[in-house]
């Protein structure tokens, strides 16, 4: 279920309830703030190579993850998420990709390089 963004409070909480009523749970992004995660990526048929990553949430429907020296920009509409790979202050990848926020699990593909991307929020930092 794609994560709701852009709609007044009243809207979401109109199709929150329509989802609880066709038995459908709508996940919320997380609150702004630091939290430790993980990044499960799977290339292809591969088992997917997962590790700890530092998460920032500066604003709902937007995520910042790092691991390492690359930083995963993430910024959540409506139905897509558009992603940006940066190494310090060069962009090395980025793409835009439909998306699915279950609790505190993000999801989702760069299939033009079938790669799976499984982000966990575990609990503030």
């Amino acid at each position: 279920m794609a994560a709701v963004q852009g709609m007044t409070r009243r809207r979401a909480a109109v199709l929150a309830g329509l989802l609880a009523a066709a038995g459908v749970a709508a996940a919320e992004p997380p609150a702004p703030g630091r939290y430790q995660a993980e990044l499960c990526v799977s290339i292809g048929s591969a088992a997917p190579n997962c590790g700890p990553a530092a998460a920032w949430v500066p604003a709902r429907g937007r995520l910042q993850l790092r691991v390492s020296d690359i930083v995963y920009r993430l910024a959540l509409h409506t139905s897509q998420v558009d992603v940006v790979l940066m190494h310090g202050t060069m962009q090395i990848d980025g793409f835009f990709a439909p998306y699915d926020w279950a609790g505190e699990v993000l999801r989702f593909d760069d299939r033009e390089k079938s790669t799976r991307y499984e982000v966990r929020l575990l609990k503030p930092a």
